[in-house]
């Protein structure tokens, strides 16, 4: 029988559990700079496992050195990723002192001529309304300091989260046999075994995803290079491995990547002795970016989708495509990864259902 004392702890405890799910909900909102390492720190762990496996099993390393080796890999390799950055902003600044500024004042005085010209043409005073509008007291200087503050206040960040990242991944891949080990502790006994082996299949899945990332971007990075080199473009090196870096970003990161060629090919040829030919060369290396994009898309695109979480070009696509209307440029980042977690974790607990066989043939 049900009774007002049995409707009542009901509602009680509908309460504590909503206000405990709102209060997790808070939690997990303030520490999202933890939950983003944590991300990061997994994908860095999925794609060091091969590299530890190599070392354990053909070069005869015992775990702890091949963590530790592979961890000073991708910490020299992000070293390198970082001075890559100083020449290329370096040999910019020059190519930009070579601007005529000069012509570019007088350019700019004469527009400011016509324009007062044009209002005085309307009995409009622009001088007298300047005056009136007080613009001069209405600009705070105070953006400088603030914007060189913020600025180390993100490199301050960036430093830490780097940090932070390295420290959790080494354990990530030092610990791994010892977190499965107490998950088994941890999680209940009837699902036990399928949720260690969507872990498993999760792991091996987007391993073989990251890594096929890596090989695209490396050979994009192949294509881009000798682009550059082929027409001469000063820093062909970094801008060829920051534009197949940008690939990446799915769909919007070769649109990028080609917009960045463009104005860093243009401002290699400021010089006034080769800045006649800075829109041929603009031209050629774009269509030479062009037919890059074009063999990934419908060649090395294919293939790591296929291959690494076997997924359908279309069907990743949509994935790709509904994530980046949901959540942006990190939406689409992150669609692959997810959508072949949930893939694996659906095939263990709804192998019946229909969709879900139709979705999950292959894996």
């Amino acid at each position: 029988m049900i009774t007002s004392k049995t409707i009542g702890n009901g509602i009680l405890r509908a309460l504590i559990i909503t206000a405990g799910s709102v209060l997790l909900l808070y939690i997990l909102y303030l520490i999202q700079p933890v939950i983003y390492f944590l991300f990061i720190a997994l994908i860095v762990s999925m794609i060091g496992s091969p590299i530890v496996h190599f070392l354990e099993k053909k070069l005869k390393f015992n775990h702890i050195a091949a963590v530790i080796v592979t961890m000073l890999f991708f910490i020299l390799l992000l070293a390198g990723f970082i001075m890559m950055f100083v020449p290329l902003i370096i040999s910019q600044s020059e190519n930009l002192s070579l601007l005529d500024t000069e012509k570019l004042q007088n350019d700019l005085t004469q527009l400011v001529e016509r324009l007062n010209s044009y209002f005085s043409d309307r009995h409009i005073d622009t001088e007298n309304l300047i005056k009136e509008s007080n613009i001069a007291s209405k600009i705070n200087l105070n953006f400088i300091p603030n914007f060189l503050n913020s600025i180390l206040g993100t490199l301050g960040n960036i430093g830490m989260a780097i940090g932070s990242i390295i420290f959790i991944s080494f354990f990530f891949l030092k610990d791994k046999k010892l977190f499965t080990i107490n998950a088994k502790k941890i999680l209940p006994e009837e699902h036990e075994d399928k949720i260690l082996k969507s872990f498993r299949k999760i792991n091996h899945l987007l391993s073989r995803y990251f890594i096929g990332l890596i090989g695209q971007i490396t050979i994009l990075f192949v294509l881009y290079l000798i682009v550059l080199l082929i027409f001469g473009v000063q820093n062909a090196l970094i801008i060829a491995f920051i534009t197949a870096l940008l690939n990446i970003i799915p769909y919007i990161g070769p649109l990028i990547a080609t917009i960045l060629v463009a104005v860093l090919t243009m401002l290699g040829h400021l010089d006034p002795q080769v800045q006649g030919d800075m829109l041929s060369t603009t031209l050629y290396v774009l269509i030479g970016y062009s037919i890059a994009q074009i063999i990934d898309n419908n060649v090395t695109t294919p293939l790591i989708f296929s291959n690494s979480v076997n997924s359908h070009p279309l069907e990743i696509f949509i994935v790709i495509l509904a994530s980046g209307f949901l959540f942006g440029v990190l939406g689409m980042i992150v669609a692959v990864p997810l959508y072949t977690i949930i893939k694996v974790v659906a095939k263990e607990f709804f192998p019946e259902n229909p969709v879900v066989k139709v979705l999950t043939r292959g894996i």
